[in-house]
């Protein structure tokens, strides 16, 4: 529901909450040139582990080794994609796998789970609001990386100087991009070692591009946590930001602290899909079921330990010369942003000798981009001739 299959919800141009709730046809979805398959992991939506054979329940440590870690998850949904194809009788159909924000380690993880485990070659892998997916990004490139997507939030709530807000979004990022690439990261790695007057320059110009003022920059040593960003930027107007789409704006009990008191696009987007999908689900596909719909589900504590699914998507793309990725991010969203994304699409093959088979889409939206009336087109359209593209001719060879 939302972005790629028959029904979006029922929300305004901008993606904010309407009454009556419910769903609309989506004009733009895929299923002209893909069958979609939708697939809740356990604890999420109605997916529930069964209980044993004896009829008792999984111990929280067992239901953990079997479903609730980076390597289990993938481990079970490849048995259970072989099994669903194989039923479905699809193995000779091109596949591609879509993932969002977590769903991008998951489907990168997959990826050579399916080759190595299941024989199963994909033609696509499509990461929507990626994660790291394993590739380290900590230090100096953590903090330097966030300063396009400030300067992005920043420009969309006019809290940019003059010049700045004068341009059009397309071409202040990259901009802001050269020069986190040539000057700040160089800066913030240097450390302590940075001269003085080297520091003062910096601060300068990184609260210019961020819409914050030159002291709280120098305050924060250069490095301007993301949660602070939040809360900061339209501190003045008594309004805070959104964490994963900041065009959101919520209202704190009061204007001072290091972050905003809730997340305010998630509160609206769960304003809007909870009533949608249980509406949709019931009462137009006639599911009847007394099991809560879980928006979240309980899957903690979550194994994040030996995290290697981009170095495994990479293998799996040496391994399958079919293997296409396209990465699609919103230039507003604060947790998993979009220059994150670019640096996961330059790192993934350090060769580079796959470059040509790594695409990337940006939009003028948050984590979910098609939310955005004028992004759901943009968004199944990328989609729809990335799919196309990656086809193959018939009787055209795997090879290099």
């Amino acid at each position: 529901m939302a972005y790629t299959g028959p029904k979006s919800l029922r929300v305004d141009d901008e993606g904010f909450p309407l009454m009556p709730y419910g769903v609309k046809d989506n004009p733009h979805s895929v299923l002209d040139v893909a069958d979609i398959v939708f697939v809740n992991p356990v604890n999420t939506g109605y997916s529930r582990p069964l209980p044993k054979k004896d009829g008792s329940q999984y111990s929280r440590d067992e239901l953990q080794k079997m479903f609730f870690g980076v390597n289990a998850d993938v481990k079970y949904l490849a048995d259970w994609i072989n099994t669903f194809v194989t039923r479905h009788e699809r193995w000779r159909s091109p596949k591609y796998l879509i993932g969002e924000s977590y769903g991008t380690t998951r489907v990168s993880g997959l990826a050579l789970e399916l080759q190595n485990r299941q024989w199963m070659y994909l033609n696509g892998v499509i990461l929507v609001s990626p994660t790291d997916i394993g590739i380290e990004r900590n230090g100096p490139v953590k903090a330097a990386n966030r300063l396009p997507y400030f300067a992005a939030a920043a420009w969309y709530h006019d809290a940019l100087s003059s010049d700045l807000q004068s341009k059009d979004l397309l071409e202040l990022l990259p901009e802001v991009e050269k020069y986190t690439l040539d000057v700040y990261l160089p800066a913030l790695a240097k450390g302590a070692m940075l001269p003085a007057a080297e520091k003062e320059q910096i601060a300068e110009q990184v609260a210019k591009y961020s819409g914050l003022d030159k002291q709280t920059v120098m305050r924060a040593n250069l490095d301007i946590s993301t949660s602070f960003f939040w809360k900061e930027l339209l501190r003045d107007r008594g309004q805070t930001i959104g964490r994963l789409d900041s065009r959101y704006l919520g209202i704190d009990r009061d204007d001072v602290g290091s972050r905003p008191d809730y997340n305010s696009e998630l509160t609206s987007w769960l304003h809007s899909f909870t009533p949608a999908i249980n509406y949709y689900l019931r009462e137009e596909l006639g599911y009847k079921t007394d099991v809560k719909y879980n928006m979240f589900g309980p899957v903690h504590p979550w194994d994040r330990s030996n995290d290697n699914t981009g170095e495994n998507l990479r293998q799996a793309m040496a391994q399958n010369p079919y293997l296409n990725v396209l990465i699609q991010s919103g230039y507003y969203d604060g947790a998993t942003n979009y220059f994150d994304a670019k640096y996961n699409m330059w790192h993934i093959d350090p060769s580079g000798r796959m470059a040509d088979r790594i695409g990337f889409k940006g939009y003028r939206s948050g984590h979910m981009m098609y939310l955005r009336a004028e992004d759901l087109k943009l968004s199944n359209n990328d989609l729809r001739e990335f799919i196309k593209a990656t086809i193959p001719a018939k009787d055209e060879a795997a090879k290099y």
